[in-house]
């Protein structure tokens, strides 16, 4: 039986990306508009628009930690879909894992509902459903926490749902091989490869209401998709 058609390409065209300056938004703005669409950088300084625009993004400014969800509601208008690819940094702050990797996520959750657009992809981390041990650092146990009360919110919402959760992140280039699935072990995975990721599933509604893990393995992303869908 052939696959079903990927139905969203050439039919879902502006894309909002929460945290659009981001090392993964940065890697997956050229991927959507050579895919057809007009990625939307939601940013909070005004001083990255040229770069962004120069990739062939639309910007709109929007504080993840002090704007609502009407500002939200308002940044995603005329969009189709919204990827949240925000995080809080690797500067220790407590505090911003909940109000950016948490906050930010269910205020883009709320926000696209009330603006239509229902696709809904996010980017989290492997493994925040396992766990922690007594001697997790704070940071680190804010951020598996956040992470993992994010997805929840997400997987119990209208919207039209994938969780693309990845491994440790590396800035290598691309390859195209991948070992996705919801049971995959912990392991390390390029930005450039989570973006491709990210494209891939936005494209196929056949994605909708899955959750998986992914590093880096052996398997075309095409292959990966298809052996899970």
């Amino acid at each position: 039986m052939p696959s079903p058609p990927r139905a969203y390409r050439g039919v879902m065209s502006r894309i909002a990306v929460v945290g659009g300056h981001g090392k993964v938004a940065l890697r997956l703005i050229p991927l959507l508009v050579e895919a057809g669409h007009v990625p939307v950088a939601l940013v909070r300084r005004e001083e990255y628009r040229a770069e962004l625009e120069g990739l062939g993004a639309e910007v709109r400014l929007v504080d993840i930690e002090s704007d609502d969800v009407e500002a939200f509601a308002g940044a995603f208008t005329g969009a189709d879909a919204v990827v949240f690819a925000a995080g809080g940094g690797a500067d220790g702050n407590v505090e911003r894992k909940r109000t950016v990797d948490l906050g930010g996520s269910l205020k883009s959750i709320d926000g696209a509902l009330e603006a239509g657009a229902r696709r809904f992809v996010q980017v989290s981390a492997i493994s925040v459903d396992e766990p922690l041990p007594d001697d997790t650092s704070p940071v680190w146990r804010a951020y598996v926490e956040a992470k993992r009360d994010a997805d929840a919110a997400l997987r119990t919402s209208a919207l039209e749902w994938t969780i693309i959760r990845p491994g440790g992140l590396t800035d290598d280039d691309p390859t195209g091989a991948v070992d996705l699935g919801p049971d995959v072990q912990r392991g390390e995975v390029s930005r450039a490869d989570v973006a491709a990721v990210l494209a891939a599933v936005l494209d196929d509604p056949r994605t909708i209401g899955h959750q998986w893990n992914l590093v880096a393995g052996d398997a075309s992303i095409d292959a990966a998709i298809d052996a899970l869908v």
